[in-house]
Parts: C-alpha cells; sequence; structure tokens
C-alpha cells in the first residue's frame, strides 16, 4: 500500500511535462479514463493489459497504443510510467521502469499533474463517488463549461469517462481507499459520506475521519466543503471544518441543511424530491435514475453548482437529462422475460441501497444477484453486515473474492459469506468458477424476474454472457 509521504503533491507538474506515458494495467476504469484525458490533451499515450476490456477500443481510436501483454520492451520510448496501487511493487514492467530511470508515478500523481491551473471539483466519500461526479460533470457540460472530467464509471451514453475541455473546472473522483486524495488541491471538496472501510490502511474509523478533514483542509483559500448534513459521519467534520473558518456548505433533509430537500419519492422511472437554497424554494428537481441514494447524489452536485453560480434551469435541465453512469444501476438487456442489470455496489451500505432499488424494479418478479465480493479484507472485516444486504435477495450466487495481491485465511471468502446469508441453502449457492455462473442463473429464474451481476470489476463482463445464456436456454 502506498504512503501519501510519498507522493509528489499538485502543482508540481503538469500533463505535458509528463512526455510519453506508460499506462500499466490501462483497461482498468480509473486507468482508462486518465488515459482518455492524456489523449484528448494530446500527450503520447500506451499502455499495457492482459485482458480486452471494453475501454481498450476506444483508447486505440483517440490514437493511444495497446500491448496486450506485460514485457520490458512496451517501456520503448517511453518517458513516464504510471501504475495504480492495485500494481505490485515487484511487477515486471515497474521494475524495468527503475531500471531504466524513467519517471514513475502513482495514477493520483498524474491525475495531479493533469488538474494543475485548473479549479478542480473533487468528490470524495465511501458511496456515491462517481455518480456524483458524473453529474456534477453533466451540470458544467449542459451551462456550456465544457469541463475536464476523469470518472471511475463511464457516463452511459457518452461512453465517457475522461476528456480535456476547455473550461475552467476539473471534475475528478478522489480517492481515500489509498490515502492518495492527499495530494489533490480542490477548489471544491464534496465529500457524499464516510462509514468504515479500507480500514486496513487507516486502521479504524476514526483515522478514515482523520483523513476525509485533512482531505477538505486541502482546499484552497476562497473554495468550499460540501456534504452531507444526514451522515452521521460528516457530522465531527462539518463542525472541525467551520471552527477552522472554512467555508462547509450541506445538504439532505435536515433542518439545518443549506440545500434541504424534501417529499422525497423514488419510481422504477427516478426519484424527485422538492429543494430549497437558504430559504429559496428551488421547486421539484428530478433525476431519471430510481433511488433515494440517488436523489442524495444529485444534491450534492446541485448544491455545488449553485454556489458556482450556475443558473438554476441549466441545473436541472442537466439532471432531467442525466442518463445514469455504467455499472451503477446499468440495464444490460432482456433475455426470456428476464431482465438482466449491473451494479458496482460492494460495500453493505451500497450493496443495500442497490438491492432495495431493484426490488422497487423487479415489481412481481423475483431478484437474483450474482455477487463477486471485492477484496478479502473487506469481505472478511463486513461479512456479516454484508450477509445481511445480500439477504433482501429472493436468490443469490456468491463468487469467490476478487482480491488481487491478498491471500485468502481459514474459513475466509466466499463460502464462509455464503453461509452467512440468512436464506434457505435452496435460495443461495457459493458458485467460484465463472464458467459454472450462467447456467446457474439459467436454472434459478423465471421470465418477470431480475437478475444483477454485483460487485468486483471483473462481474461487470458477465452480463453479456447471462444475457447469451439465458437466450439459449430459451430459444429466444
Amino acid at each position: 500500500m502506498i504512503s501519501s509521504s510519498e507522493l509528489t503533491p499538485a502543482g508540481e507538474l503538469t500533463a505535458e511535462d509528463l512526455g510519453s506515458v506508460h499506462l500499466i494495467g490501462i483497461g482498468g476504469v480509473g486507468m482508462a479514463g486518465l488515459a482518455r484525458l492524456l489523449l484528448t490533451r494530446g500527450v503520447p499515450v500506451s499502455g499495457s493489459e492482459l485482458r480486452e476490456w471494453p475501454a481498450l477500443a476506444a483508447l486505440r481510436a483517440l490514437g493511444g497504443t495497446i500491448h496486450m501483454a506485460h514485457v520490458e520492451d512496451n517501456l520503448d520510448g517511453v518517458d513516464t510510467v504510471v501504475y495504480s496501487s492495485a500494481i505490485p511493487y515487484d511487477h515486471l514492467e515497474l521494475a524495468e521502469a527503475r531500471r531504466r530511470g524513467l519517471r514513475i508515478m502513482h495514477r493520483s500523481e498524474a491525475l495531479a499533474a493533469a488538474m494543475t491551473n485548473r479549479r478542480t471539483i473533487a468528490v470524495a466519500g465511501t458511496h456515491g463517488k462517481t455518480t456524483t461526479t458524473s453529474i456534477m460533470t453533466v451540470i458544467l457540460q449542459h451551462a456550456g463549461q465544457d469541463p475536464s472530467f476523469v470518472i471511475g464509471g463511464e457516463i452511459s451514453e457518452a461512453g465517457s469517462n475522461g476528456h480535456h475541455g476547455t473550461g475552467p473546472h476539473f471534475v475528478a473522483e478522489a480517492d481515500e481507499s489509498d490515502k492518495s486524495f492527499l495530494i489533490y488541491r480542490p477548489h471544491v471538496a464534496i465529500i457524499t459520506n464516510i462509514e468504515p472501510d479500507h480500514l486496513n490502511n487507516w486502521g479504524d474509523l476514526d483515522g478514515l475521519k482523520a483523513g476525509f478533514l485533512e482531505f477538505a483542509e486541502l482546499t484552497d483559500a476562497d473554495g468550499f466543503v460540501v456534504t452531507c448534513a444526514d451522515d452521521p459521519g460528516t457530522q465531527d467534520l462539518i463542525a472541525a471544518l467551520r471552527a477552522q473558518g472554512k467555508s462547509v456548505l450541506t445538504y439532505g433533509e435536515s433542518e439545518a441543511a443549506d440545500l434541504r430537500i424534501s417529499e422525497v419519492v423514488s419510481t422504477v422511472s427516478g426519484v424527485r424530491y422538492r429543494a430549497s437554497f437558504e430559504g429559496r424554494d428551488l421547486g421539484e428537481i428530478k433525476l431519471a435514475l430510481p433511488g433515494r441514494h440517488m436523489g442524495l447524489n444529485s444534491a450534492a452536485a446541485v448544491l455545488t453548482a449553485l454556489r458556482l453560480g450556475l443558473p438554476l434551469d441549466k441545473i436541472t435541465e442537466a439532471l432531467a437529462s442525466f442518463p445514469g453512469v455504467r455499472r451503477r444501476f446499468e440495464r444490460k438487456g432482456i433475455a426470456a422475460g428476464v431482465r438482466v442489470y449491473d451494479e458496482y455496489a460492494y460495500h453493505p451500505t451500497s450493496v443495500k441501497a442497490a438491492l432495495l432499488t431493484l426490488r422497487e424494479v423487479a415489481g412481481d418478479g423475483r431478484l437474483l444477484v450474482v455477487f463477486q465480493p471485492y477484496r478479502v479484507y473487506r469481505t472478511r472485516d463486513l461479512q456479516a453486515e454484508l450477509a445481511e444486504a445480500l439477504a433482501i435477495a429472493d436468490q443469490v450466487i456468491v463468487m469467490e473474492v476478487f482480491g488481487p495481491g491478498e491471500v485468502r485465511g481459514p474459513g475466509e471468502g466466499g463460502v464462509a459469506l455464503t453461509a452467512a446469508i440468512g436464506l434457505p441453502a435452496e435460495r443461495k449457492v457459493f458458485v467460484p468458477d465463472w464458467e459454472d455462473v450462467p447456467a446457474e442463473v439459467v436454472r434459478r429464474s423465471l421470465p418477470g424476474d431480475v437478475v444483477v451481476t454485483m460487485g468486483a470489476p471483473p462481474i461487470s463482463l458477465m452480463g453479456d454472457e447471462l444475457l447469451a445464456a439465458l437466450a439459449g436456454e430459451n430459444g429466444a
């Protein structure tokens, strides 16, 4: 795990200073977004992968060079090598970069370089970062701002999660998992919520809260912090920042919120609520995505946009047209009367929120979840909470934990999680092998059901296989 003290703070380099950039694991959504940003900025980009991820075709079309192997020769002609926290220290290409004396940067450092001379809106929090970042980006676009952005998920239909814009703003997710968000110097820091996660890096909840406070304190002198008034985890943060004289704006259903939302209604067609800002009635705000949590995510972006002086009509227009984010309540298709969705949720709170929303979508049908746990430590430490959340579904298929570089101890992993789920044995099953999952889904599903693939990044590739298997089984 990297230490924030090992990273170079924002502002010391620009993207152009990096020269020709090579990204190890370029197909991952975070790395692909950075690569797309650099390419649209005119920076030469190459990258290496072992799997044909969906983002690679677009990167090639933008002029990126993609190597489908990890070998030393990939670094020929390269000035800067970029890695993520998922890449081990002894990775072949990292070792070769050190041997050649090339500049080596963590993804967050390269992203910080691209932020130089822009007013950064950095979105952090345990849940909702990607959706909030995406909504904020779309609002700025509708207001004619043409922001630069790097998002941990593709905005649906637009098919993009990275772009170099001409406007003054740079919108980016700020990742607390490895402490790398502490190198950014934002103009606006959005913190959606704070719950226990990544405690392998932070030690305990108090350590995590201290990290978020440090992140918020990094906002520039004329900047501000936006956070949720309803979230128990942010209360100490709000008080501490205000005691320092920091500008803090809050949103939520609390009477104390600067942007107060009320009359929240979530249906299959989306969520809507009434909003008021500093006593001014903003009327009804609609988002074409269901879920109360989606309403809160949108409120964070609305409040930020209002504070930046963007017109209300452009804000509401952007929300009404927002297409959603891939891997966040993404409908993959329908086969044999079964609707298939994909969802990135892996923390118990987000799993619960997603499954409750999908229950609304299922209506009279049943809800089946194919869950691939993400990280051994999280699955172990939050096993009871994960099991409780997964029990919302009618049928649960649990895969083995996806945890690159981690070692499962005795009694840890998918078998233990499956046993902990409070459902009858016939309604839950552990299926460790990828190729066996589609047949299991076909066996358990009926017309009218909703199936969702959920969890670690690789599971996003399974939706098409499930649709093909469902269609083949039923002759559709």
